[in-house]
């Protein structure tokens, strides 16, 4: 667990255990069985395997055999963008990988698609996905006789929006293609099981939502698709398309911690919501000139991603976490470093304003009163930041 001594508000990075993922990993862990045994031991480790496939398949809205377990989102979306994807329809390969330009770097990569074969739609300066830049590059795409997939965040990690993932399925579906949604940051906040999305696929990973680290779900919206090149190949486990022991322990305890978030979801937007608005409010009387990204578009309710004009990202983080306080400027997967967000730059902000962007996000430990000395440790910080520019422009 986060220490007390400590305000942790980087949730969209990774949350903290859940102790029910804990309990549940810990009964798993006094297991010796392989889930691919037939002795008692074995058929031990497959039930509880299956177990968390169900949990994890009532959450997505699909059946228990169209899910697909893996190391993490990342695994997951190498495993589903790839060509070879087949659908009763279409036995073609895809021609085009279609993505927004805010997404992920796990998605931007492009995997098993070329990057000849990637093209980006831009976004609008609230951050959401522009729907007419993307029915232009479907319009192309199908005239070129291209089979298209659209790979979509649910929500961007780092300003919380909220995209238009349905309204872009229809439009996807009417080209004839097909549509995978990364709802890693969305699995715990919002609703986002494959009917309400639209998608054909959805992929989550554990951490995001107080489950373990090194533990994802690849999710299919219909038993149907076949994927003929799986990305790891064995001894055929998780119907040939993910070979390799099963990590029990971590696929027990990210289901225990999907099914926490599932029990809390209501109650805990609705407290989130008002804490993040709150938070913002703060956040403009201490830091005059505040800039708000995504504020204008709907957003997930425990995230805020803010700059201070005149204030860099990381120096500010670096000055917030001597004081006890641990934010990001984005991203927590590319190195380590603090870089400038490809998010931001997609949404026409300014570099020199970019520069100093900080994300706050809220979980399922966070309280209050974290928000409120957040804001308390923020004024006194840039208070001494700016001391410092002062004494050092004299």
């Amino acid at each position: 667990m986060v220490s007390r001594t400590r305000v942790y508000l980087d949730h969209n990075a990774t949350a903290p255990l859940h102790p029910a993922a804990r309990e549940a990993m810990c009964a798993a862990f006094d297991l010796c069985g392989n889930a691919s045994s037939v002795h008692a031991e074995g058929r031990t480790a497959r039930a509880i395997i299956e177990a968390a496939r169900a949990e994890v398949a009532a959450f997505a809205g699909i059946a228990p055999k169209n899910v697909v377990f893996t190391s993490g989102g990342t695994e997951a979306l190498n495993l589903a963008l790839t060509p070879s994807i087949e659908t009763p329809d279409e036995k073609r390969p895809f021609g085009l990988l279609v993505a927004s330009a805010g997404e992920h770097p796990a998605v931007l990569a492009g995997h098993r698609f070329g990057l000849a074969q990637l093209e980006l739609a831009g976004l609008t300066s609230r951050g959401v996905l522009n729907i007419g830049a993307l029915g232009a590059i479907l319009a192309r795409a199908s005239a070129a006789g291209h089979r298209i997939m659209l790979a979509l965040q649910a929500a961007n990690n780092e300003t919380g929006v909220i995209q238009p993932v349905a309204a872009a399925a229809a439009m996807v579906h009417a080209a004839g293609g097909f549509l995978v949604c990364d709802a890693v940051q969305a699995a715990g906040r919002i609703d986002c099981d494959t009917g309400s999305l639209g998608a054909d696929a959805i992929v989550v990973s554990a951490h995001k939502f107080g489950g373990p680290k090194g533990a994802g779900v690849l999710c299919f919206g219909s038993d149907s698709y076949y994927i003929r090149e799986a990305l790891l190949r064995g001894g055929g486990q998780e119907r040939g398309l993910r070979a390799g022991t099963e990590n029990v322990a971590g696929i027990a305890g990210m289901a225990a911690a999907l099914a926490a978030a599932k029990a809390r979801l209501r109650e805990e937007t609705a407290a989130l919501s008002v804490w993040r608005d709150e938070l913002e409010a703060e956040i403009s009387r201490v830091a005059a000139g505040a800039v708000f990204f995504g504020a204008g578009a709907e957003r997930l309710p425990n995230t805020s991603c803010f700059a201070v004009p005149g204030i860099e990202a990381q120096v500010l983080i670096i000055a917030l976490d001597m004081e006890g306080i641990a934010v990001s400027s984005g991203s927590a997967c590319s190195s380590g470093t603090v870089k400038h967000s490809h998010v931001l730059s997609a949404m026409g902000v300014e570099p020199e304003v970019a520069r100093g962007a900080i994300r706050v996000s809220l979980g399922w430990n966070s309280r209050r009163e974290d928000c409120v000395s957040f804001v308390e440790v923020l004024e006194r910080t840039l208070s001494t930041i700016r001391a410092r520019q002062d004494k050092s422009a004299a």
